[in-house]
């Protein structure tokens, strides 16, 4: 896989496909690490004289043109963090983006409109597909591929515009391909892996490949409570994908005959109704062991001997890789659990990767030093399907 360095980019239009899906109340970002995380790499560019243009998605429009999903306000916070103008084109290929990108000099930047305002960015005809590649391939002389969180979609972006422009690997994906190689080969022992988040289904896979690497995995978030059903205890009105315990069970049972060692939740904080969060008004919680909770209670956090135990469970790893939240990490007093895993991270000497998603929100919002983890990941479905062994097909594009 080439890189930037590879390429000749004085003076050539390069198109870039980052990764500007940010969360946006109304127009304000309340998150920007997606657009830091990136930033880098468009400004290495634009300092060898490049003509950068950035192609992101933002959100889940219908493929058409909605004002709650643009990417202006990330276009602005592009320029703030590289401290120049960032142009900005109100469409994708028509006319405002050929008048932009045409009016680019070396070192200069612009920003296109959502792509998946267009159709053909997410279309699942390949000529569909194709054709809007074509009109993106249209605007520029090089492709480098940036954009991690969106590397396991095969969309006109991200996996056919690469064919047909000479292509390289961004600073960020190459960071994202090292880092993650260090928990598929090699690994450093003992492996610890802490996995969170509401659904087990979502995680299913990643379980799956993760009983023939790992030497130990947490469970935390709404997940854990399919587990803990799966054990015969009682979770009340908690999080739970009954459907999904057969497959629960079989995963214990397997973790039991590898020596895996699998590590529920022993007490969780409970709620009878769930928390404000956006007034963050206080909720009251109570703790339950885990195997008594209330048939009228959910379970939102896990509790402070667990959180002790998870915290003793990561002290000795060599390597950690988290991914997802522990509880309602968005109101206080639900924010405990996520909080001491993170914690928890930093007080191990384990290479520590941080899986992007809700767990690298939850880094930030929770006041932690980002520099001091060994890897925050600004693609948790991507790096999801990479520990699952998948073919990731931005990836592939991007191989010669």
């Amino acid at each position: 896989m080439k890189t930037i360095d590879d390429l000749q980019v004085a003076g050539k239009r390069v198109f870039v496909r980052a990764d500007l899906n940010v969360p946006l109340d109304g127009t304000t970002i309340t998150d920007d690490g997606r657009i830091r995380a990136v930033q880098p790499t468009i400004a290495k560019l634009a300092a060898a004289g490049a003509r950068v243009v950035v192609a992101s998605h933002l959100g889940r429009p219908k493929g058409a043109p909605d004002p709650a999903f643009s990417l202006a306000p990330a276009a602005q916070r592009l320029g703030e963090l590289l401290g120049q103008d960032v142009a900005f084109a109100t469409d994708t290929v028509g006319e405002s983006a050929q008048a932009t990108v045409a009016g680019l000099a070396d070192g200069q930047v612009a920003v296109l409109e959502n792509l998946r305002f267009n159709a053909g960015e997410t279309s699942k005809d390949d000529a569909e597909r194709g054709a809007f590649a074509d009109q993106l391939a249209q605007l520029a002389d090089l492709y480098v591929g940036d954009g991690f969180g969106a590397v396991h979609r095969k969309h006109a972006s991200v996996y056919d515009l690469p064919a047909r422009l000479p292509h390289a690997a961004g600073d960020l994906i190459a960071a994202e391909v090292t880092v993650l190689k260090k928990l598929t080969e090699d690994v450093k022992r003992p492996y610890a892996v802490v996995l969170g988040g509401a659904k087990v289904s979502d995680k299913l896979g990643v379980i799956d490949h993760l009983l023939e690497k790992a030497d130990r995995i947490l469970i935390g978030g709404g997940m854990a409570y399919t587990f803990l059903k799966a054990k015969g205890h009682e979770v009340g009105k908690s999080l739970l994908q009954e459907d999904q315990i057969p497959a629960v069970l079989e995963y214990l049972a397997r973790a039991e005959q590898k020596g895996v060692e699998f590590v529920l939740p022993v007490d969780v904080m409970v709620s009878a109704d769930f928390p404000d969060l956006k007034t963050k008004a206080p909720a009251n919680p109570g703790t339950v062991a885990a195997d008594a909770i209330p048939a009228d209670q959910e379970g939102l956090d896990i509790g402070p001997k667990t959180r002790e135990l998870y915290a003793a469970k990561l002290k000795d790893a060599a390597t950690i890789f988290w991914n997802g939240p522990m509880g309602v990490f968005e109101h206080p007093d639900y924010a405990n659990g996520t909080k001491a895993v993170a914690q928890g991270l930093l007080d191990s000497e384990a290479f520590t990767v941080v899986g992007g998603g809700d767990s690298a929100a939850a880094v930030r919002l929770l006041g932690f030093d980002e520099n001091a983890f060994g890897h925050i990941s600004t693609g948790g479905g991507a790096s999801l399907e990479y520990l699952e062994g998948k073919t990731l097909p931005g990836l592939a594009a991007l191989e010669d």
